[in-house]
């Protein structure tokens, strides 16, 4: 026998044997026997209580009513603190980050004819415009951050 021709029989036999229940000993069985679920659920019905429910409330007495019910859960945060200040550099930079690729999209939206130099211009400054900030960012903490930059381990 080839190898081929055993490993089609064992593919036969685990086919064949697919749809066969397992027969199981209770001693095989890695739970107990009370948790085993019956072949067919029974029915539980649930019966409304007979008490009739109070009309009033009984911890009415332990609420707080301050008469600010308007306030209450109502938050207004602090206004945001103002944008810092750019330098000329910088601005310039995002101009250039934003305004080449702005350019070649209302061009191209506009089908307007572009010259060789105008995309290699809003090419460069988009490129230019990423470069200056990368360059002008600071790897180092803050000026305000004072003498102690956290943990060192």
């Amino acid at each position: 026998m080839t190898p081929q021709s055993d490993e089609d029989e064992v593919w036969r036999q685990i086919v064949a044997s697919f749809n066969d229940t397992a027969e199981r000993d209770s001693a095989d069985q890695p739970w107990p026997d009370s948790e085993n679920v019956p072949a067919e659920p029974t029915r539980r019905v649930v019966k409304p209580s007979e008490e009739p429910e109070p009309d009033e409330d009984p911890y009415k007495d332990s609420y707080k009513d301050s008469g600010d019910d308007e306030d209450e859960g109502h938050f207004e945060p602090p206004p945001p603190p103002p944008l810092p200040k750019l330098d000329l550099a910088t601005k310039l930079a995002w101009v250039a980050l934003f305004g080449g690729p702005a350019y070649l999209l209302v061009a191209a939206m506009a089908s307007w004819h572009m010259e060789g130099w105008a995309l290699f211009t809003a090419v460069a400054a988009f490129i230019g415009g990423f470069v200056a900030l990368v360059v002008r960012m600071g790897d180092g903490p803050p000026n305000d951050s004072g003498w102690d930059d956290g943990a060192v381990l």
